[in-house]
């Protein structure tokens, strides 16, 4: 995992993370509308801060704008997206057919997910197809690009160039389980890793010694997820109803005795903290940021957290690239890496 390692796909999280920079990523909340504005607004605000832009596949089991039609907008703007794939909602033949389809258009970092169950959305009539899990999923997208097959065995005339994401859990029991959970995952396939929220640091600190300790942190890029809480009503609402998200009373409780008008920054505060803690533990490699609909929130703890500090100075590629607002005209799409 140094410069000397072979590009999966060479896109700009991948080059980041391989030469030792401590990674940014962001989750790009899909729009409840048609209209690409609502993807390029938000993919403004997120690629000034990150490194790769996570489009979201019916976060929550809820419908918005599919993934797969974020990403063709973002790649087409010239932004170097993370295409989210859940389980949940389509079987092997569709799952592949769109993984061809992301490949051709730019796409070059997917984040393979089982994904919420229906239970949790606002639509919990609908079925569930979890033809795959997460792990069979990077089984099957590392073969397309590794063996250049489909899982039926039939070549591929052009394999698809990926780098492969997964999600982890640490705050989660069974805890002894988890390493092991990720160790498959890593062997189906994961180059990079973004973890659930983190507001637990002791207990991060016990999942990333036993990571240590297997060996896993040689193998894979781990991504720590954060996120802002704009009070503690959200703080119980999260750890509540959310599905894995675990919140220690000590935040709740900070949160409840900050005045009302100060809680949406004590909370931005406690995110700030947590990333530089998190940025000390050995073995984590960056932060993905998940803040529902935040996207300027987002930057703003980027940029007082100093993380970036000195990126500009080192880095040979552009930091940021302001993308405009519509594609040029006959264009597929400019060079994803170079935002």
């Amino acid at each position: 995992m140094t410069d000397a390692t072979p590009m999966r796909a060479g896109s700009r999280l991948e080059k980041v993370l391989r030469s030792g920079r401590f990674a940014v990523t962001a989750e790009l909340n899909a729009p409840d509308s048609a209209d690409p504005e609502d993807v390029y607004r938000n993919a403004l605000v997120l690629s000034e801060v990150c490194d790769g832009i996570n489009a979201t596949d019916g976060s929550g089991a809820n419908c918005h704008m599919s993934s797969l039609g974020c990403c063709a907008l973002l790649t087409r703007a010239g932004y170097d997206p993370v295409l989210q794939v859940a389980c949940r909602d389509r079987n092997r033949i569709a799952i592949q057919g769109d993984l061809l389809g992301a490949a051709a258009m730019g796409v070059k970092n997917v984040m393979c997910l089982t994904g919420d169950d229906v239970s949790n959305g606002d639509q919990p009539e609908a079925k569930r197809v979890f033809d795959f899990d997460s792990v069979q999923l990077l089984r099957v997208a590392r073969m397309m690009r590794d063996e250049g097959v489909f899982l039926s065995g039939r070549e591929l005339t052009t394999p698809p160039k990926f780098f492969l994401g997964a999600a982890s859990n640490p705050f989660a029991p069974p805890f002894d389980w988890r390493p092991l959970r990720l160790a498959k995952k890593i062997e189906a396939g994961a180059d990079f890793i973004q973890t659930q929220y983190c507001f637990d640091i002791p207990r991060l600190q016990q999942f990333m010694q036993r990571v240590r300790d297997l060996g896993l942190h040689e193998k894979v890029f781990i991504l720590v997820g954060v996120g802002p809480l704009r009070s503690d009503k959200v703080a119980n609402f999260m750890r509540t109803k959310v599905p894995g998200v675990w919140i220690p009373d000590e935040v709740v409780d900070r949160l409840a005795k900050t005045p009302r008008k100060k809680k949406k920054a004590e909370g931005i505060k406690i995110c700030i903290e947590l990333i530089q803690q998190i940025r000390e533990i050995p073995g984590v490699h960056g932060i993905h940021l998940m803040a529902y609909r935040q996207e300027e929130t987002v930057a703003q703890i980027v940029r007082e957290s100093g993380v970036l500090e000195h990126r500009r100075l080192d880095f040979d590629e552009p930091h940021t690239r302001r993308a405009a607002k519509h594609p040029p005209a006959g264009s597929s799409h400019q060079d994803p890496t170079a935002f």
